[in-house]
């Protein structure tokens, strides 16, 4: 594919993203009443043709088979701990989703030092692209991915400042081409290269982030344990909340206490999405 096609899938991928947004929470919220498609084409503002074209171009299954999946007692499992049930997967043209849980990651090794500094003096490239879950703005170092974040449109600029405070002793040159390479290898099942700036304890909790499969979830408790350290679990939970790179450090699968979605920095119901994704991928892979 060319440089071009990739921009138009992902582009076209983080509009339907946006369609139907609403129509998962209501999804979420409804889907042991069996609700009829044009009901949900009527949430997404689209005639029902043009709402079963984009639901199955996002989902990668028609809307009657979405709805009647979600009573799968796999899915129920999923909406009991917390998250929705919507089996949902993304087609997009660069990979099947079976490969998804192929997604790499090579972590570059950094010393102490580097990743306690903030970067400091290191030359990052900043940009924005397209992704099946909305805007993407993402910061790429020498040694790697150091940040990657989503937004809604027109919120980019924001979203970057978001991370110029993160590592604000930095220096920053755009170039969207290498940013939407990069989203392309992450949701392709590509080698993502990845440079942690953190320090000693934020970086045992962000690899033990990776340990949580996708389709599968964990609560905070479930990562203290996993690096020793059962009584920081509020010191987890923080150290989660900064993870810079989401969704490749799956910080989107760990839910509170009870099993309940909580929080999330880029919006509780993209969270949601991404958990529905998965859940979907993992249901439809078996």
């Amino acid at each position: 594919m060319t440089p071009q096609t990739n921009i138009d899938i992902f582009t076209g991928a983080a509009k339907d993203y946006h369609m139907m947004a609403d129509v998962l929470i209501y999804l979420g919220d409804h889907w042991q009443s069996q609700p009829d498609y044009k009901k949900l084409a009527q949430l997404a503002g689209l005639s029902p043709h043009h709402f079963h074209k984009v639901f199955t171009r996002w989902t990668g299954i028609s809307p009657k088979r979405f709805i009647g999946a979600m009573a799968h007692d796999t899915a129920q499992i999923v909406l009991d701990e917390g998250g929705t049930v919507e089996d949902a997967t993304y087609e997009a043209g660069l990979s099947s989703p079976s490969r998804l849980h192929d997604l790499f990651i090579k972590h570059q090794a950094l010393s102490p030092g580097e990743a306690k500094s903030k970067a400091q003096g290191v030359d990052m490239v900043w940009g924005v692209a397209q992704s099946p879950f909305g805007t993407v703005v993402a910061l790429i170092s020498p040694r790697g991915l150091c940040a990657y974040g989503f937004c809604d449109f027109g919120d980019e600029l924001a979203t970057f400042n978001d991370f110029v405070a993160r590592y604000p002793k930095a220096n920053y040159t755009r170039n969207d081409t290498q940013i939407m390479d990069i989203t392309q290898c992450i949701f392709g099942g590509g080698i993502v290269p990845i440079a942690l700036y953190g320090t000693e304890f934020q970086l045992q909790v962000w690899k033990a982030l990776l340990s949580v499969s996708a389709g599968e979830t964990a609560r905070y408790m479930d990562i203290a344990n996993a690096i020793n350290n059962s009584k920081a679990v509020r010191a987890v939970g923080a150290a989660i909340g900064a993870n810079p790179i989401s969704w490749v450090i799956p910080c989107h699968r760990i839910l509170g206490a009870d099993k309940r979605l909580t929080g999330y920095h880029w919006g509780v119901e993209r969270k949601r999405a991404m958990l529905t994704f998965e859940s979907a991928h993992k249901e439809f892979a078996a």
